[in-house]
């Protein structure tokens, strides 16, 4: 019972010869399983050491890998850890990753007034959903039990928006669900992905989850750099992701000689998918420019419509070559099988609708105001540069990341630190969200105040 095992004890764990004598069936399934049961009833509890992989197996007459291939199958579900030289060490029952770089860290109780972690939009500029959701409910095939993977409506809509001519498409819940299909689609465990430097906290964490090891690619105001995407192809990545414009945190957009260089760069590398991550749909500035004008048969498109139309639509769009969206699609069939075709059709009416365009328009314009406002008062009233020409937040060069947001924390101000949205070291920064921004200047004025002092605050003062 998990009670009365000698195993218990909040170091030391069992030696090889008393491990082996719970362990049945010596091979690699046999082991991971028999593991498992000792974890999962606290037999082996979390901090207990384990002998290593050449001591169990040769107590138990196997071969090194098999034990080896037993262990990685234990980390897979993060129920070990391996210590190196020193073995390795209990974690505790099969658990999953959390979004450590998404998830907020610290509790402000009640003294949070300003959160400028999250770029949510501003519910005040989210048109209104009566009439799509009465367009949604009309459609055609109600309630029918048949799986669609996007409505004749939603796909007229879109369409003519795509930077290329996708051969399929698919309705998702969200640009970060389309994004996880993918990389679930067409990843195994320890696959390389190239990815722009900084980038999205959200894509990392899918990454982390997914155990795959990131590639960085230097970027400037165009994008990605097509020099340093080709060194990071030497590592045989397996997938290209990256945001074609409005990227997070840096702001950035492709420029179309960008995304053209970008795609001559990936012809040495036919393996490579491309995923793009068009996260701010149509509130962006700019145009869609794309790789797959260049590289239509390997480049799918996620582009989401939630910040722009609504969170509770839950809404994104996929549009690719059919083998990899198919992909998506059969991977769907396990969970949800599909995308509501009320939602569906509610967000192809907002998508038509004029009335709603220029709702759309309007609500690009304040949020422009509030990121150009805030961005203007740092730079000429503080001398802090902000580089952001598109998007929902500003990437803030500051003197110390931890002193900043301690700053910030202390007045009940909340940052997400620029350290989250690297995979490799990089000057500090933090990203702070604009989308909730007064438009009052002398709100602005008392805002850019704050965050100038927490920049220039250093441990050193």
């Amino acid at each position: 019972m998990a009670g009365s095992s000698a195993f218990r004890t909040e170091q030391a764990g069992p030696s090889a010869e008393e491990l082996s004598r719970r362990l049945p069936e010596p091979s690699a399934r046999g082991i991971a399983a028999a593991m498992t049961d000792l974890i999962r009833s606290g037999e082996l509890a979390p901090g207990a050491s384990l002998p290593t992989v050449r001591a169990l197996a040769s107590v138990l007459g196997i071969s090194p890998g098999t034990v080896a291939e037993a262990w990685a199958a234990l980390r897979k579900h993060r129920m070990i850890t391996t210590l190196g030289r020193r073995g390795s060490m209990v974690s505790g029952p099969p658990t999953i990753a959390h979004p450590v770089r998404f998830e907020r860290l610290g509790d402000f109780g009640d003294r949070l007034t300003q959160d400028l972690a999250i770029a949510a939009p501003d519910p005040a500029l989210l048109p209104p959903l009566e009439e799509a959701l009465l367009a949604g409910v009309r459609t055609p095939r109600l309630n029918d039990y048949s799986r669609t993977a996007i409505t004749p409506a939603l796909l007229e809509a879109v369409r003519g928006t795509w930077p290329f001519t996708p051969e399929a498409w698919l309705a998702v819940g969200g640009g970060f669900e389309g994004v996880h299909l993918l990389c679930q689609a067409l990843l195994v465990p320890g696959d390389r992905v190239a990815v722009e430097e900084p980038t999205a906290v959200r894509l990392l964490d899918i990454l982390d989850a997914l155990e795959v090891r990131t590639v960085p690619v230097a970027c400037d105001d165009d994008g990605p750099l097509p020099e340093s995407l080709a060194e990071a192809l030497t590592a045989r990545p397996a997938m290209f992701l990256l945001q074609p414009r409005a990227q997070t945190p840096c702001g950035w957009s492709l420029s179309e000689e960008r995304a053209a260089a970008l795609a001559t760069t990936l012809e040495g590398a036919p393996n490579v998918a491309v995923v793009e991550d068009d996260g701010i749909g149509p509130l962006a500035a700019l145009p869609a420019r794309s790789i797959g004008t260049h590289l239509p048969d390997r480049t799918v498109v996620v582009r989401s419509y939630s910040k722009t139309y609504g969170p509770d639509l839950r809404l994104a769009v996929l549009g690719g070559p059919q083998a990899i969206v198919e992909k998506a699609r059969v991977l769907r069939t396990y969970g949800t099988g599909w995308t509501s075709r009320i939602l569906q059709d509610a967000l192809a009416h907002l998508l038509t609708d004029s009335a709603t365009g220029a709702f759309v328009q309007d609500a690009t314009r304040h949020y422009r105001l509030r990121r150009t406002g805030l961005a203007a008062r740092l730079a000429t009233q503080h001398g802090i540069e902000t580089r952001n020409e598109d998007g929902l937040s500003l990437w803030i060069p500051v003197a110390d990341e931890t002193s900043a947001l301690v700053t910030l924390a202390a007045r009940g101000t909340a940052a997400s630190p620029g350290s989250h949205f690297a995979t490799s070291p990089h000057p500090p920064h933090i990203r702070v969200a604009t989308t909730r921004l007064s438009e009052e200047a002398a709100e602005l004025d008392k805002l850019a105040k704050l965050v100038a002092l927490a920049a220039r605050t250093d441990r050193t003062l």
